[in-house]
């Protein structure tokens, strides 16, 4: 079953009755490029090599930002480096309603409230790492208006847990005191989506870039909000440029070539430090796949926070 036909993120479970599940989840403002690849290959080793399930997921709720036709674009790069989803393609632009549904619940718990903070103003109350609400906005009547709707997270217990690459991610609700589930122009925040679709998906283990890891305590916050299960994490090295730039915002994050798909997808499984196939495993995409699947080593994708394209 192709990718243009299926579905995606990652996800798995250490429980023999769950069939690991993962997911990779592009947004579709843009081509893939080698940083994407990094990704994509690290979650869909992961799935694949204990027999699991790879789902693929659209990000599209920020329409601002999607490219016309990034989507089908998107899809066929998947296709041509020999990924093969499981099920539909899921959008996220087709899920609104899971999403008003679990602000409806946040809701009736009492944890929402319209927070007018600008930018500038919580940067200026030193909050700019962890965005919150630093005004007195809980106490005003609800002003949908151009405010942003916020969950109150301060009333919750704390958590930490280990990433699978060792590192430790806490929600500290003394500091994560609370997040933006809807933005002031009417778009559902990404940690809210990510919490619901993997939940709703049966995501098991993320495996993701190291982009990402801060983002992770909000989740776990808005999961033990909505009382929904936590996936176990892995967040792989970030590809950066020479000068130490985040790939994806650079000029060379040039979109994938097929037609050199064998030799891009060599360079995203030595970027992962996974063992490196024999020369007669190198040929296609195929081959590739046969080496690297059995071969998957977590440890070795996740030893660094940063390796350099």
């Amino acid at each position: 079953m192709s990718v243009a036909k299926n579905s995606t993120a990652t996800a798995t479970t250490a429980t023999a009755e769950l069939i690991r599940t993962g997911r990779f989840a592009p947004s579709p403002t843009g081509p893939l490029h080698l940083g994407s690849l990094v990704a994509a290959t690290g979650s869909y080793l992961d799935a694949r090599h204990t027999g699991g399930r790879w789902l693929v997921r659209l990000e599209d709720l920020d329409t601002a930002r999607n490219i016309a036709g990034a989507d089908a674009t998107i899809l066929r790069t998947l296709e041509a480096f020999g990924f093969r989803a499981d099920g539909l393609v899921t959008r996220q632009s087709e899920r609104l309603a899971l999403y008003e549904a679990a602000i409806g619940r946040l809701g009736q718990l009492g944890l929402v409230f319209h927070c007018r903070c600008s930018r500038r103003e919580i940067a200026a109350a030193g909050a700019g790492d962890e965005p919150r609400c630093v005004g007195a906005c809980r106490g005003r009547p609800r002003e949908p208006g151009k405010a942003a709707l916020r969950v109150a997270l301060d009333g919750l217990p704390g958590r930490s847990i280990l990433d699978r690459s060792g590192r430790e991610v806490c929600f500290d609700p003394a500091v994560h005191t609370d997040v933006v589930v809807r933005r002031r122009d009417g778009v559902v925040a990404y940690p809210l989506a990510v919490v619901v679709d993997d939940a709703a998906q049966g995501v098991t283990d993320v495996v993701r870039g190291g982009d990402l890891l801060p983002s992770t305590a909000w989740q776990l916050g808005l999961q033990q909000a909505l009382s929904l299960p936590a996936p176990r994490y892995l967040h792989l090295p970030v590809v950066v440029e020479p000068g130490g730039a985040k790939l994806a915002k650079s000029r060379r994050a040039l979109p994938l070539d097929v037609a050199s798909a064998p030799s891009l997808l060599l360079r995203a499984l030595e970027l992962l430090g996974q063992p490196r196939p024999d020369e007669p495993s190198r040929g296609t995409v195929g081959s590739l796949w046969a080496f690297a699947i059995p071969h998957w080593n977590p440890e070795g994708a996740s030893r660094l926070a940063e390796v350099t394209a």
